[in-house]
């Protein structure tokens, strides 16, 4: 399908709107292709009545619409550089002078469909030695629902996998067919996942605050504008004390915010003051 200028902007707006996500001129293509999925999966022939339908939100067809545009690319043990700073000084430093009844929270957002959040479950029980000392909470949050429903199921293919070493595979995944594998109920269960997204503040709330924050490789797709709602945002959603890591392209070098950059030896990372900041 061609979508007009004034179609494009329609719909890029309301993309927005709803995520904070700025499609670039250039991926018109890209848009297109999505439109005329959402069309064809809601049977209509022409967009003013798609756009008519998600207006009055037809069937809930406005996640439908956000599901089809989000970019869920990931894998297992994806920038490990993080994962080894996570046990060789975050954790040291979360848990200094907290009792073992307090748990410590770590929130991966987005998570995808899941390698993320249960990377970090991984990386614990493979790297940290006091893992079974504490209690730790892991929340994997997206925007997209789709993406979600796969993370709860567990199941991947080898390139999720590629990065883990066979021995770990064996050990944490069973086989289910020769182009899939099911992550251990166990570790299944080790990771709640919620629907959230980065540019409602009230909604991220609800979770609380974490030690950690994973948040990696969306800002990139956010004009400064909203970015910085995800900043504070994400600000809101640490303890004092508390963490942030992005992906490698971001930084919140062109965001003002309340962070404090901190080189740790594995990885730069964004802390919240330990003077409580409201």
């Amino acid at each position: 399908m061609i979508l007009t200028e004034p179609d494009l902007t329609r719909i890029c707006d309301l993309l927005y709107r709803q995520t904070g996500i700025l499609v670039p001129g250039n991926r018109r293509a890209f848009v297109e292709r999505r439109v005329l999925e959402r069309l064809r999966a809601t049977g209509l022939s022409a967009l003013p009545a798609y756009l008519a339908c998600l207006r009055a939100d037809a069937d809930g067809e406005v996640q439908h619409f956000v599901n089809a545009f989000t970019v869920n690319e990931t894998y297992f043990n994806r920038e490990e550089h993080q994962l080894r700073c996570l046990t060789g000084s975050l954790m040291a430093a979360v848990t200094a002078g907290r009792t073992r009844s307090d748990p410590i929270r770590i929130w991966s957002m987005p998570c995808a469909t899941g390698e993320e959040p249960y990377s970090v479950a991984l990386w614990l029980l493979e790297h940290w030695p006091a893992v079974d000392d504490w209690e730790i909470e892991i929340v994997g949050s997206d925007i997209d629902t789709r993406a979600l429903a796969a993370a709860e199921t567990g199941r991947y293919g080898a390139r999720a996998l590629g990065r883990l070493p066979p021995a770990l595979v064996s050990r944490y995944f069973t086989r289910e067919d020769e182009a899939s594998w099911r992550i251990l109920p166990d570790l299944r269960n080790s990771v709640r996942f919620s629907r959230h997204n980065l540019v409602d503040g009230t909604g991220m709330a609800q979770e609380g605050r974490f030690d950690i924050v994973f948040c990696r490789n969306v800002l990139i797709y956010f004009d400064d504008e909203s970015r910085k709602v995800a900043a504070a945002n994400l600000f809101a959603a640490l303890r004092p004390g508390g963490f942030l890591c992005l992906g490698h392209t971001e930084s919140m070098a062109r965001i003002p915010s309340r962070f404090v950059t901190r080189r740790f030896p594995d990885a730069i990372v964004y802390q919240r003051p330990e003077i409580a900041d409201e």
